[in-house]
């Protein structure tokens, strides 16, 4: 698994112009599935992004969790964070999962963080065009994969 996560002061996705996911301070989840990853895999980033010290203390140090502040969520499907682009210019997305692996795999991820925590996690709509909308605070921007563990 790969994620994408972005600090924001807020967030939003839209599917067919109608809201379906709005946060507050938090993080945006780009989440990216492929076909080798497993139940072991979402309880490792998930546990890593709601503990990840990346908010701001009373000294504006990064030095607090997303379950420190109580912030917000919401998580996105993103295939495209597979892309290969080590051939010609059109990237190759082979490594991301089909949908019939890569949907349970999301839903586990999402049920996972929100017993991490402890709270409900927005989504979007896997496979639709979505339309999503935020404002990177920092800006903080750090990508995450399961098998570099980094």
């Amino acid at each position: 698994m790969k994620a994408l996560i972005q600090r924001v002061s807020e967030a939003s996705v839209k599917v067919e112009n109608k809201t379906i996911s709005s946060i507050g301070q938090g993080l945006l989840i780009l989440l990216g599935i492929q076909n080798d990853d497993n139940e072991d895999d979402i309880l490792w980033l998930s546990g890593k992004i709601a503990r990840l010290r990346i908010f701001g203390d009373e000294n504006g140090i990064m030095n607090k969790s997303l379950q420190e502040i109580k912030g917000e969520a919401i998580v996105v499907s993103q295939f495209t964070l597979h892309a290969s682009t080590q051939k010609g210019n059109r990237p190759s997305y082979s490594k991301a999962a089909k949908p019939e692996i890569a949907i349970p795999l999301y839903e586990g991820f999402v049920k996972q963080l929100e017993l991490d925590l402890q709270k409900k996690v927005g989504t979007g709509v896997f496979g639709a065009d979505m339309k999503v909308s935020l404002i990177n605070d920092g800006p903080v921007t750090i990508s995450i994969d399961t098998k570099n563990k980094e």
